[in-house]
């Protein structure tokens, strides 16, 4: 039997559980205002992961058709914020 570290053991379990896309949606909260700037974070409501897609919630109308121009950036900075190809697709709200 091998022995794994601690940080090891969590990532498999996060890769066998349906927590994993919780804890990611909660990483992408975490670092949005990061990856996005301070007045997009501000302004963005809710971000959910659900079936490799991310869904951005917001109610300003202007930052809504801004993000839809930038779809794949957004796809593209989130993926490699998480170091893997999860976001496939994002919903707008």
């Amino acid at each position: 039997m091998s022995e794994l570290s601690i940080g090891d053991a969590l990532k498999i379990f996060l890769q066998r559980s349906r927590l994993k896309g919780n804890i990611q949606a909660l990483q992408i909260t975490d670092i949005w205002e990061k990856l996005m700037g301070k007045t997009i974070a501000r302004y963005t409501d809710k971000i959910q992961i659900i079936n490799r897609t991310l869904f951005i919630t917001t109610s300003v109308a202007p930052l809504k058709n801004e993000l839809i121009f930038q779809k794949e950036k957004i796809i593209q900075r989130v993926n490699e914020a998480l170091g893997e190809p999860l976001i496939t697709e994002i919903m707008i709200r």
